[in-house]
């Protein structure tokens, strides 16, 4: 997805172990990057800091707090 959306990657100054909704490890073993972007609901627009790394088949996903 950041590759097809040409999205800018930042490099963390930490990188992020990181396991799947499985409790595997993920492929990439770390999360190393972040994207910025402009995420938008309705009349809703909000800049935000999204974590990157590699999830298979799914393109995203999102966690509410």
């Amino acid at each position: 997805m950041v590759t097809k959306h040409r999205f800018r990657l930042q490099k963390l100054e930490r990188s992020i172990a990181v396991r799947n909704i499985d409790g595997i490890h993920n492929s990439a073993r770390a999360i190393t990057y972040q994207v910025e972007m402009n995420v938008y609901y309705k009349v809703y627009i909000e800049k935000m800091r999204m974590n990157v790394c590699n999830l298979g088949k799914t393109d995203i996903i999102l966690e509410i707090l």
